[in-house]
């Protein structure tokens, strides 16, 4: 059985199983592929109420992908009525990814759809809130200095419902913003852990910590030294464990924090490096 594969279908990648291509769902084996002609890109104009939350939605892309079409220093940026924003295209509609096995012996190739990758859900139990970034920009800070060892979200242990920041033991750790603190002692799964409460209905989470420096009912200034790094409760490694919340939800902390360059960088770990 054969194949043809018109010049302006784009390929994805070619190795020794052989390459992948982008072809429409009305796509006939045996006979050219139909185009999927990709969507232009759009310049919206800011006008009141919009965020780059509320914009991503409504085109049917990522905030991230607004940002860095647009060269915004970080997500949390705030937009001015009258701001040109340049919409990067999404994916185009009825597309779906197509593997061409190719032989060496008479040239011909096989066609099988590849099985889309299972959508990276929260568990039920886990509420996941989106921030306004308008609203919030410039509330949260570092806790510590260091490398994200394990970032938020999916992974093959579960959902991590906050970030790992690798530091040495004994590290001082520090508000992320003025705030009370609402607890200080003992999980088992979070070993000694800080809750501090702020305005607006957040509360941030310290976690694995060797030592607790505050008490509860404690008013703390944002950059104020709170605990040190340590490994208790379910840890293998030195790191704090940082998780922002809000009335039940949980929120990413890398779209509520700066991103300076000495810190953006996540790294890739095994998830025995840092259970929590």
């Amino acid at each position: 059985m054969r194949v043809g594969v018109r010049r302006d279908v784009a390929m994805l990648g070619l190795g020794a199983a052989g390459l992948v291509v982008l072809v429409s769902a009305s796509a006939a084996v045996g006979g050219a592929v139909a185009d999927a002609a990709p969507r232009e890109p759009r310049v919206h104009e800011v006008r009141s109420g919009d965020t780059l939350v509320k914009l991503a939605e409504r085109h049917g892309v990522t905030v991230m992908a607004i940002v860095a079409e647009n060269r915004l220093p970080s997500a949390r940026v705030a937009l001015r009525i009258g701001q040109r924003l340049v919409i990067p295209s999404a994916t185009p509609s009825g597309v779906r990814r197509v593997a061409v096995q190719q032989t060496d012996a008479d040239q011909r190739v096989s066609a099988r759809p590849v099985s889309p990758p299972v959508s990276p859900r929260a568990p039920a139990h886990l509420e996941l809130g989106v921030p306004d970034v308008d609203e919030l920009g410039g509330v949260f800070v570092w806790p510590i200095e260091g490398p994200v060892s394990s970032a938020f979200g999916r992974r093959r242990s579960g959902w991590h419902a906050g970030i790992d920041i690798k530091a040495e033991s004994g590290t001082p750790v520090t508000a992320a913003a003025p705030g009370v603190v609402v607890m200080s002692g003992v999980e088992p799964r979070y070993g000694r852990v800080v809750k501090i409460a702020h305005e607006g209905g957040f509360v941030t989470v310290y976690a694995h910590n060797d030592r607790n420096l505050v008490e509860a009912g404690d008013r703390v200034a944002a950059g104020e030294t709170i605990a040190t790094v340590g490994r208790t409760g379910r840890a293998t490694t030195d790191h704090l464990h940082f998780e922002i919340r809000r009335q039940g939800r949980h929120y990413n902390p890398l779209y509520l924090l700066p991103l300076p360059p000495r810190i953006a960088r996540v790294e890739e770990t095994d998830d025995n490096s840092s259970n929590e």
